[in-house]
């Protein structure tokens, strides 16, 4: 038996535990972490996750318990686990369930007519201290009504009850939820129009066999479930280059009614598009683009988030909400879900009787809106490891490299007195890295390079040196499409690209991306760069960032390791343009 004195975990009374890297069984524990802790320092020794309500309750959802929670970390812990973090678990964990949403029962209280009865739902619970607590709650007294207890056979209280409206659904889900009780629902969904959707056998455009990986179908089956109560909403998380469409299509195929399709921007929904036509039986009259360019709603629909928060005014209603209450929706995707805008939070807190899903690489949201996710469009049902798919060649193995180099001579004194801000853009528009992206692209001319960025003076300047295209906000769409052809056909060897290019686009040779500017406090953004390398593919995939030495720069790498370690890579520091041979393999000496 493992000796406790090598294990790799530290578990302390706040709730934090220390995951030591060197430890043998250090990759073992970080896995088992990852369904109910969250990462939140990754320096070179010693990790940081630390235990939230949150994170439990997304664990219980998806069928992890307290005690599977409590297990990982006797077994893991180096030292006695302090009891008071169990009993934090145990007493956590049970929250969840403790509050459940089910169908109107008893209408007769309130003396609801029975043609309305379909318009209210029950909260119960089974303790009746949870349900005073709640009815002394103001914020709840405007969507709830207490009807009382029901008694069992014996005639002892054993469930006490709240009446709401049905349109207040999600908004209680909410609400709940920031007050520390997150809602079981229970209530049936419906089932929308029926369509008959299906995976081809054989992709149309190569004839090639359409093969489903096991974790698409298992991630596709922990969310439709037996499509009974508490099933057929929630979200998937799965790496970029993983296949999350392919899951989206695999929920169709097996829910097989008409499906909104939501994502971020319209080569997306292009892509989309093309996908379904390529690997399902829908044709192209059944498939609408609901973009700022077109807007034809089909049994499936694909649509922009940017199109439904479009407002004419600044406090005006959102016109084209309309999408989604005035059409016979059984399925609403959500895809990149971790950047659903704020406005449509509002229209999700009403469509909760629609099965939906949210895919996405990572459920870290800038604006701390993970809650809503969780109650709004529904808990984590399913997760894996990015190393644990690279491991089995589901995704490209990746080399992360930061690149310091000294800043321009020119801009020291500017950079010295400026602001913040300031000096985060002079940092990052550094003139120098110009120079070293050029050396890295006549390098490694065996692969396929996206070179990413914020800031398109900065960009414009890199496209003319290297002579290459440039794909920004800007670009039209045609345009667009038009060169991201050319990069998937091999006509164009490096792109470069704006934060446009973070999201859902499908660029599967992509072997390369030199990452100059970005906004480097952002962990999705990290995640996403990342991705658009991941494809499987023969080579070695790289992601390297360029960083000005001694400037803001370092400071906001510190969430970008953070974000790479969580996923369980490692990455290597370059400390001048001239160590990069000593680093790096060159392509060119092979």
């Amino acid at each position: 038996m493992q000796n406790p004195q090598f294990n790799p975990l530290m578990v302390q009374s706040d709730k934090t535990l220390l995951l030591d890297v060197h430890a043998p069984r250090a990759e073992e524990c970080r896995n088992a972490l990852i369904p109910f802790a969250e990462l939140e320092r990754s320096p070179e020794h010693l990790h940081t996750y630390r235990l939230t309500a949150l994170s439990l309750w997304n664990a219980r959802s998806a069928g992890f318990t307290a005690d599977d929670a409590i297990n990982v970390l006797h077994e893991f812990s180096r030292f006695e686990v302090p009891q008071s973090v169990c009993m934090w678990i145990e007493e956590t964990s049970m929250r969840f369930g403790r509050l459940r949403l089910v169908p109107d029962e008893d209408c007769s209280p309130l003396s609801v007519k029975e043609e309305d009865k379909a318009e209210y739902l029950n909260l119960i619970t089974d303790k009746m201290l949870i349900y005073k607590e709640i009815s002394a709650t103001k914020n709840m007294q405007k969507y709830l009504e207490p009807i009382g207890c029901k008694k069992n056979e014996n005639g002892d209280p054993c469930e006490w009850r709240f009446r709401l409206l049905l349109t207040n659904r999600g908004t209680v889900k909410q609400a709940l939820l920031s007050l520390g009780w997150p809602v079981k629902d229970e209530v049936p969904l419906k089932e929308g129009e029926a369509l008959d959707v299906s995976l081809r056998t054989r992709t149309l455009s190569d004839n090639e066999p359409l093969k489903i990986r096991s974790y698409q179908k298992e991630a596709a089956e922990s969310l439709v479930g037996d499509k009974g109560p508490g099933t057929g909403f929630g979200t998937i998380v799965l790496p970029c280059g993983a296949g999350k469409t392919i899951v989206g299509m695999v929920i169709m195929d097996m829910l097989k009614t008409n499906t909104l399709i939501l994502t971020t921007n319209i080569s997306a929904v292009h892509q989309w598009i093309d996908e379904l036509i390529d690997k399902t039986n829908l044709t192209a009259d059944q498939i609408g683009e609901y973009t700022g360019e077109h807007k034809c709603i089909k049994p499936v629909t694909v649509a922009t988030y940017q199109v439904l928060t479009w407002c004419p005014k600044t406090e005006g209603p959102y016109p084209h909400f309309k999408i989604f209450r005035d059409n016979p929706w059984g399925l609403i995707i959500y895809d990149e879900v971790h950047l659903l805008p704020a406005p449509v939070f509002r229209v999700t807190a009403e469509l909760q009787a629609v099965r939906r899903v949210g895919l996405t690489a990572t459920l870290v949201r800038e604006d701390g809106c993970q809650g809503h996710v969780f109650s709004l469009v529904g808990p984590k049902r399913y997760d894996v490891p990015w190393k644990e798919l690279e491991a089995t060649g589901w995704i490209a193995e990746a080399e992360c490299i930061e690149l310091r180099l000294d800043l321009d001579e020119e801009k020291e004194i500017e950079y010295a007195i400026s602001t913040p801000h300031k000096k985060q853009r002079i940092a990052s528009e550094n003139s120098l890295k110009i120079d070293v992206v050029e050396k890295l692209v006549n390098r490694y001319t065996k692969d396929k390079i996206l070179v990413i960025g914020q800031y398109l003076d900065q960009l414009h300047k890199i496209s003319d040196r290297l002579k290459v295209p440039i794909i920004t906000g800007k670009t039209p769409n045609v345009k667009r499409d038009e060169i991201f052809g050319k990069f998937r056909n091999g006509e164009l060897r490096v792109l470069v690209v704006s934060k446009v290019a973070n999201f859902a686009i499908d660029l599967p040779d992509a072997s390369m991306a030199i990452q100059v500017s970005g906004t480097f406090g952002s962990r999705q953004e990290e995640a996403q760069r990342l991705g658009r390398i991941l494809r499987p593919k023969e080579r070695l995939s790289r992601f390297i960032t360029l960083i000005t030495r001694g400037t803001l720069e370092e400071e906001f790498g510190a969430n970008r390791q953070k974000f790479l370690a969580e996923q369980g890579y490692t990455y290597r520091m370059v400390s001048a343009v001239e160590d990069i041979p000593d680093y790096l393999e060159s392509d060119n000496d092979s």
